[in-house]
């Protein structure tokens, strides 16, 4: 009987634990996992700044008519002195706004021309400012002692730039998943190369160990073994020393030469029927290394689009949870722009293309599968135009054209 996807994930997330912590440089920290919380070491903004290229002065001395100027208040920099009553200075933006000065004038609200130019001996304001105006306190947007940052969040480019404003210069992050890929199947060739008969190239290796580097991950093997139990025991052998998580396709149906299920089996591997299509045939367990170290290895079936398939809903979480990552998968809303037909009982994972809403009116984006056959796990040269995966819920048999249908995204993130 085949079991539910989150059950089948459920036990698969058994398999691992969180990987060590290590300290990266916050410059090559872009896509790990953060550790621990991040608590702001200073304050953002951290004195008070300017936030126009103008004049800081007190608001109520604007209306006398002409003020002094007695000097500029450049970027960088020791801080200024404090501005004394009834003068003004020059400032630029981000400077920091000197003691006894309640307001920056921008330039433009002055009588004085914009750009470089030499330091007037007056001003006149054209327009009365108010307290505040266009001064960035200090605190602002972060306190010393916030949280800025949560443990288990994935750092992109703005959470980079965040940790750099609060201090930080490295960062305590979770290793990266090292990643051996195993592509079984006399069948298969090398990329490229002249087919022999029966025989397919194997563009089941590259896709895994991509889908792996898109996920983050460290690949530091990748092997393409014939249906020889053997070679496979001596290849699983080397990935066990040297990876912190095994991913094989092929070789875990019913066939009579699946050797992954025949030498994996053995030792206590599950294999399992997922109540999903494509990616029926699902296998997890473990492979024994040296100084008794057992390495997680996941095993998907041997058609592109279910390997594809399969490693996004069960890879990917388990990639993710060795990280540490507390992110979950997000799911959109799109509009089915051709109808297609979906298995009974089965939870359809089918590749879509999305494209942009229609009309304003239906500000929903538009789904289309991206093969005219639909979920056909072997359709694989289409699959470069997915950008999405399309989830059709089990008890669902026909998805009609304008019907709504929950996707998610794929690809680098």
């Amino acid at each position: 009987m085949a079991i539910p996807v989150e059950e089948y994930l459920a036990h698969l997330l058994t398999d691992v634990g969180v990987l060590g912590v290590e300290e990266v440089a916050v410059t090559r920290a872009g896509g790990r996992v953060l550790a621990q919380d991040l608590v702001a070491r200073l304050a953002v903004p951290p004195f008070d700044n300017s936030a126009m290229d103008g004049f800081a002065l007190r608001a109520g001395d604007a209306i006398e008519g002409m003020v002094p100027v007695v000097g500029d208040v450049p970027a960088g920099g020791r801080l200024p002195v404090p501005l004394a009553a009834g003068t003004a200075v020059r400032i630029m933006t981000g400077a920091p706004v000197p003691a006894g000065a309640d307001c920056v004038v921008p330039v433009e609200d002055t009588d004085q021309p914009s750009g470089p130019a030499p330091l007037p001996a007056t001003i006149r304001v054209r327009s009365a400012p108010r307290p505040g105006q266009h001064v960035r306190r200090a605190g602002d947007d972060v306190a010393v002692g916030d949280v800025v940052i949560a443990g288990g969040t994935r750092l992109g480019a703005a959470a980079l730039a965040s940790a750099i404003s609060i201090g930080y210069g490295r960062l305590p992050c979770h290793r990266r998943p090292r990643v051996v890929v195993v592509a079984t199947g006399s069948e298969l060739t090398a990329p490229g190369a002249p087919l022999g008969p029966g025989m397919i190239p194997d563009s089941n290796s590259t896709l895994i160990a991509s889908l792996a580097e898109e996920s983050h991950c460290e690949v530091v093997g990748v092997h393409t073994v014939p249906d020889d139990v053997g070679e496979l025991a001596r290849v699983l052998a080397r990935a066990a020393a040297e990876a912190d998580l095994i991913v094989s396709s092929g070789g875990v149906s019913a066939g009579a030469f699946d050797v992954v299920k025949e030498l994996t089996a053995a030792a206590g591997f599950t294999f399992a029927q997922v109540a999903m299509q494509p990616g029926k045939p699902q296998g997890h367990g473990f492979v024994a290394g040296p100084a008794g170290r057992r390495t997680p290895m996941v095993t998907l079936p041997g058609n592109p689009v279910s390997v594809f398939v399969s490693f996004h809903i069960f890879v990917r979480p388990v990639l993710a949870a060795m990280e540490g990552e507390l992110a979950t998968p997000a799911y959109l809303r799109a509009r089915a722009l051709r109808g297609w037909a979906s298995p009974a009982g089965r939870r359809q994972v089918i590749p879509v293309r999305l494209t942009p809403p229609e009309s304003p009116e239906d500000p929903v984006p538009g789904a289309t599968p991206t093969h005219r056959l639909g979920s056909g796990s072997h359709l694989v040269a289409s699959l470069h135009r997915a950008n999405a995966l399309a989830i059709i819920p089990e008890d669902t048999t026909r998805v009609a054209a304008g019907d709504l249908v929950a996707v998610t995204l794929v690809g680098r993130f």
